[in-house]
């Protein structure tokens, strides 16, 4: 049978109104020519440099690439890529990485040259957040929560247009994860959002396994190439700064009386919910809830979130159900989410995207989250220090802490001869109205909008004060601190998970 189409039904397709802009058949592999070929077929997608990839999907000045921060101070994907571009010539990039740490200082040179134009983030540390919130930028970087930045992604304010994904391993067709292969970071919760919306995608990996590399955490249909590098990050760095254990016997303190409040708040009862947040008196306080769930005899239903071995070793004992797993925190829970059958990994668009239409965030129980400050209407700053600069980030709090149904937040009353309980925090993150319960190291502060808890608190025993209270008390302590000296210029935009402006950071006063 003749596979042409007819010269009478060619004519018919120009001439026929209702068949206008149909396109005639040709052959069966004139739109996929590399089927024809079985080398090209099967590694099509492979090539040898990310400057030919690059090539291929047509980056352009002024486009917007994106990375994730699943290495987090073991990255070695960010800084080479963005290295490339410069060396390449590209200018007025927007920077759409879902967190940048101390080891991305590089950066700073580039968006000096101008490579980097713009930046959105959940946030930032190290060299290059003191040198932003000196003024670096002409522009002010995003700050975005890590449920805000799937919002700001699929409602369209951030369109990525190359999505430069690091993994520890991919079969030759794109398919991914991050518990196969040496370099292994465990959950690829925030790539996962950028392979689904980006227009591009480009993986870097270390090594290719057999087809097909199961499980898939990014779909070989989401990926436009591949290419093979020496290395796209060290493990061994994830679990550091934010994400450390503790040894301190005072954040043990404060994670004992977390995990006092938990025991008392009403919630802790058989098939509860849990997420610990970063921070070491956050994760530390998992590590004393075994004994409570073993004498209640009470096990959890879920826990959700950044996922540390302290969690993981309450799932091994059968006392968590299931572990639900955005980022991979350590080497533990990465073997935990490779082996276990529920340990499941989600994005951050299930995690805790408010635009969504379900997250994770909103079955939790309970929640425990770090704070730099905490102000006397419970109002939370968690990305800049007491000297103004930007040093942490928004990630997961504000998301949870609206979404949970009751949220605790630990921190020392003074830090390093500062108050960390204020008459007004720096920097607006998380809204007071979210915030249950403050955990210190000179007591429990409940917000006046839970009565329920704290009666339950006080009926405990435990050592409850209003949080006025705790203010005077660390006045009584470090005195009252100088106030910051900032000038005009916004350095940052701090965007609620809701897409919303919740503040803005100025730009530091120069020393004299």
């Amino acid at each position: 049978m003749n596979q042409e189409l007819s010269q009478k039904s060619r004519q018919e397709l120009l001439t026929n109104p209702a068949l206008q802009g149909l396109q005639p058949f040709e052959s069966a592999y004139t739109h996929t020519p590399y089927l024809e070929d079985l080398g090209q077929k099967y590694s099509r997608k492979i090539v040898e440099t990310v400057q030919e990839a690059v090539q291929r999907v047509g980056l352009k000045d002024g486009m917007t690439i994106s990375f994730h921060h699943g290495y987090r101070e073991g990255d070695r994907t960010i800084n080479s890529v963005v290295q490339i571009l410069a060396d390449m010539g590209f200018k007025g990039l927007t920077l759409a990485a879902s967190s940048l740490m101390s080891c991305n200082t590089p950066l700073i040179e580039h968006i000096k040259s101008g490579v980097i134009r713009r930046i959105y983030t959940s946030g930032m540390r190290g060299k290059l957040a003191e040198a932003i919130s000196n003024g670096l930028m002409a522009e002010p970087v995003h700050i975005h929560s890590h449920g805000g930045r799937a919002h700001l992604i699929q409602t369209g304010e951030i369109v990525i247009d190359v999505a430069f994904l690091g993994v520890s391993a991919c079969d030759e067709f794109g398919n991914a994860n991050g518990v196969n292969g040496k370099s292994r970071c465990g959950s690829l919760g925030y790539a996962k959002v950028d392979a689904h919306f980006a227009h591009n995608v480009i993986l870097l990996t270390e090594e290719f396994l057999p087809f097909p590399n199961t499980p898939v955490s990014i779909s070989q249909d989401q990926v436009d190439f591949i290419v093979k590098v020496a290395q796209v990050g060290d493990p061994s760095k994830i679990s550091v700064g934010a994400a450390r254990a503790t040894s301190d016997p005072r954040e043990l303190l404060i994670a004992r009386f977390a995990a006092d409040v938990i025991e008392h708040s009403g919630y802790f009862k058989d098939g509860f919910s849990l997420q610990t947040g970063t921070g070491a008196s956050s994760t530390a306080a998992t590590r004393f809830m075994e004994n409570r769930m073993r004498k209640a005899g009470i096990k959890a239903a879920f826990a959700l979130g950044g996922i540390s071995g302290g969690i993981v070793d309450l799932h091994k004992k059968g006392l968590i159900d299931t572990l639900i797993d955005t980022q991979s925190f350590d080497a533990d829970a990465t073997e935990s989410l490779r082996t276990s059958p529920k340990h499941i990994e989600v994005s951050t668009n299930e995690y805790a995207n408010p635009s969504s239409k379900g997250t994770f965030c909103d079955r939790v129980d309970v929640v425990i989250l770090s704070a730099l400050e905490i102000d006397v209407d419970f109002n939370v700053n968690v990305l800049t220090g007491s000297d103004g600069v930007m040093r942490g980030a928004s990630g997961g709090h504000s998301d949870v802490a609206a979404a949970a149904n009751l949220s605790i937040v630990v921190g020392p009353l003074i830090r390093s001869r500062i108050p960390t309980v204020v008459k007004h925090v720096t920097t607006l993150v998380t809204p007071g109205e979210c915030i249950g319960v403050l955990v210190t190291d000179h007591g429990i502060a409940v917000n006046p909008n839970r009565p329920e808890v704290e009666q339950r608190l006080r009926d405990a025993g435990l050592p409850v004060f209003s949080i006025q209270q705790l203010y005077e008390r660390a006045l009584e302590i470090s005195g009252q601190p100088s106030p910051i000296d900032f000038l005009d210029k916004v350095v940052g935009v701090v965007r609620y998970r809701d897409g919303t402006v919740i503040d803005l950071v100025h730009q530091i006063k120069p020393l004299d």
